[in-house]
């Protein structure tokens, strides 16, 4: 690239202007491959030559007018199968693939006659010599000769033998700063360039302002963040307090037991709870609530008779990657019933992530996140419970919801929330709920005649549904789009 670039200025200095594609048959060279060549000029040194865009009309043989300039026209080829006794049009037709058009040119050049005197028409020559005029045409354009009248050429554009193209090229003339040679222009002013000064010899390239640039790197916010943060925003916009849920390995008294979860239940088996190996065990534990949880497992409470087994202490010290985040919604639980001046009304809620040993699937992950809220006060109920959801799912424009019983160990009444999956076109589960039983709460002190309802909501289904997801993977985890994130909506105007 570097020699033609020099022989195209050499050729500049010696002939003045020039089209690029005269220069062509001058070097030998692909006409691409010089305009590659003006381009690497421009941009090495500004000025040194100056181009100006042209177009040329250039035609060309297409595949059939090749075959022609091979083989000779169609009509030649007609009048060539004709014998001098004549032959049957039938049988002229299946002389050539081309029969047809090579009949009527010939009939119209007035080259062969047909005869019906004897019945089926006979075709005979009718001048003894013919001279092919289009095989001659065409072999004028081939050699690069552009003697056709317009005409001419209009027909054999008709006929699909020959194409017009238009090329564009650039003329080359001398810049301001035109020279034969090309010195590179210096792009960075170094460290190096001021101090040793050689900074004053050097050209350097002008700074274009007008270039775009690198678009630059920023951060996003995750689906999963935006949805979130509306979740907090609506949580405090009914005046919920948030929890502090910083401890992501938790004590299976915490996790169970305090929430009245036997200790043979299913969920504290290694298949559904990741347990810790270090630290394996805990160790602090308010003694007095150690005893009343004891005594409501083995004897129950409140009128219960528990769950009639032995309670074992090493059982509830095991270490657990929590299985969710009521082990805090029961801790602030004991705090405010412990708290100077008596039980007060309270609304907390925490989003925060937790662990379960799960088969991961479209809706499954063994790592997520669990939306807990806790209501507590005098006398509400289970429609309490339903008012709330509705209101706070209406809130993020979820309004198709049910509501199905279930069972929970610490909760009475208990039911899971559904909300229905566009994408998936079925109803899919996005928490869990209920009423806390007075064998969890008599415990933890709280006084007779408070009801505390409570939920867990999922913040990936939701999440989901919202931004037309069908498959948790592609949410969360290694499987993530991040164009998907980059791209997303700063808000969905859908509320």
């Amino acid at each position: 690239m570097q020699e033609l670039t020099e022989r195209i200025l050499q050729f500049i200095e010696q002939h003045g202007d020039v089209d690029t594609l005269d220069l062509v048959p001058v070097f030998g060279e692909d006409h691409q491959k010089i305009v590659g060549a003006v381009k690497s000029i421009e941009s090495t040194v500004a000025d040194v030559i100056n181009t100006t865009q042209a177009t040329r009309k250039t035609w060309e043989l297409t595949e059939e007018g090749k075959y022609i300039l091979a083989n000779g026209s169609h009509e030649a080829a007609i009048y060539e199968a004709v014998p001098e006794q004549g032959i049957a049009q039938a049988e002229l037709m299946k002389s050539s693939p081309n029969a047809k058009v090579g009949f009527s040119k010939a009939m119209s050049n007035g080259w062969i006659m047909m005869d019906k005197s004897g019945g089926a028409p006979v075709i005979k020559r009718k001048v003894t010599e013919i001279k092919d005029l289009v095989r001659d045409h065409l072999k004028a354009v081939a050699s690069g000769r552009d003697e056709l009248p317009d005409n001419v050429k209009a027909e054999y554009k008709k006929r699909k033998i020959l194409t017009e193209t238009v090329i564009k090229s650039f003329v080359l003339s001398k810049g301001l700063q035109f020279s034969t040679s090309l010195t590179k222009l210096e792009t960075d002013l170094t460290v190096e360039m001021l101090a040793s000064g050689i900074w004053k010899d050097l050209k350097f390239k002008p700074y274009n302002f007008d270039a775009l640039g690198v678009p630059p790197e920023r951060g996003q916010l995750h689906p999963l963040m935006k949805v979130r943060s509306e979740f907090r925003q609506i949580f405090l916009e009914m005046g919920f307090s948030e929890m502090p849920t910083n401890n992501f390995v938790e004590s299976s008294f915490w996790n169970f037991d305090a929430l009245y979860v036997p200790q043979q239940h299913p969920a504290r088996d290694q298949q559904d709870t990741f347990f810790v190996s270090n630290p394996q065990l805990s160790h602090k534990f308010p003694l007095s609530l150690l005893d009343a949880v004891k005594e409501s497992h083995e004897s129950g409470t409140d009128g219960s008779i528990g769950y009639r087994y032995k309670w074992k202490l090493e059982e509830a010290q095991k270490n657990v990657l929590r299985t969710h985040t009521t082990g805090v919604s029961a801790r602030m639980l004991y705090k405010i019933a412990h708290q100077a001046g008596g039980f007060k009304p309270v609304k907390y809620f925490s989003i925060d992530k937790v662990f379960r040993n799960e088969t991961l699937d479209a809706t499954h992950l063994a790592e997520f996140h669990q939306v807990e809220g806790v209501v507590a006060d005098y006398g509400i109920t289970l429609g309490d419970l339903i008012g709330t959801f509705n209101a706070f799912f209406n809130k993020l424009g979820i309004t198709e919801l049910e509501y199905k019983p279930t069972f929970n160990p610490y909760t009475e009444p208990s039911m899971e929330i559904f909300c229905f999956h566009p994408g998936l076109e079925r109803w899919i589960e996005v928490g869990n709920s209920g009423v806390f039983r007075p064998e969890m709460l008599r415990p933890l002190g709280v006084p007779v005649g408070v009801n505390v309802i409570a939920w867990g909501l999922s913040l990936e289904r939701p999440t989901m549904i919202k931004y037309g997801l069908n498959n948790i993977r592609d949410l969360i985890g290694p499987k993530v789009d991040l164009k998907m994130v980059q791209e997303g909506p700063i808000c969905r105007m859908n509320r």
